[in-house]
């Protein structure tokens, strides 16, 4: 397990987050499709807090995009960088989540984000961060649309509808909803960096054989909260 510092120079306002990732936004790459579903490693990453304690505790999980198979896997345990603000939960989770990709034995391919990427107030949340800052392939699957509006999707696995954002020009595409389990929640899938909104969804569609959620997130949220609990009951 790797212990993480606040890098120097982390931002420490909210006016100071906002100008890195107004910086940052500009970098994305959204006009390449990604790697193909089901080939080489797909990784998940995740975290767990203990904000009483100020920790936080990062598991990034490689699968073989194929079997699901884990090949690999690695935590990193922190400090929490930066207070709660909504919009802005990127810099409590980069520098712990860095840290984990970093140790990992083998390279990640595709990093699944247990959060947003474009689908986000300010069109850059963890999966576009996190893909800006390694110039890995990202995407973010969220549980709920955040501050977005969509469409029940349709009953069958792999429906989708848009996941919309109003803005003066009219409503812009942010994300799709998507139906992984038959007359289940959707979940919302956004792209973060280096891939396309079909690819995402398709490869959402790959890790999500049996339950709602894709296996890169039920395995890396199990690993977190693990390394949590050693962390502060050790």
């Amino acid at each position: 397990m790797t212990t993480v510092r606040i890098p120097a120079g982390w931002p420490a306002t909210e006016e100071e987050a906002r100008a890195v990732q107004d910086e940052l936004r500009a970098r994305v790459v959204l006009d390449t499709p990604g790697p193909p579903p089901g080939s080489g490693h797909v990784t998940g990453v995740d975290v767990a807090y203990d904000d009483e304690r100020d920790v936080v505790a990062a598991a990034a999980v490689v699968l073989d995009a194929a079997t699901l198979r884990v090949v690999a896997q690695a935590t990193a345990i922190g400090r929490i960088s930066f207070p709660y603000v909504p919009g802005l939960l990127a810099f409590r989770e980069i520098p712990t989540v860095l840290a984990a990709l970093d140790a990992l034995p083998c390279p990640p391919g595709l990093v699944v984000c247990d959060g947003y990427g474009l689908a986000h107030p300010r069109r850059f949340g963890l999966a576009s961060h996190l893909g800006v800052l390694t110039d890995l392939p990202t995407i973010g699957v969220a549980k709920n649309p955040f501050t977005f509006r969509h469409d029940d999707p349709p009953a069958p696995r792999g429906s989708t509808s848009p996941l919309l954002a109003d803005t003066e020009a009219g409503p812009e595409e942010v994300g799709r909803a998507l139906r992984t389990r038959e007359s289940v929640k959707p979940v919302f899938v956004s792209v973060g960096h280096r891939t396309t909104l079909d690819n995402a969804c398709a490869h959402v569609l790959a890790l999500t054989p049996a339950y709602r959620l894709p296996e890169t997130t039920r395995t890396a949220d199990t690993l977190c909260r693990r390394a949590l609990r050693e962390a502060t009951e050790g």
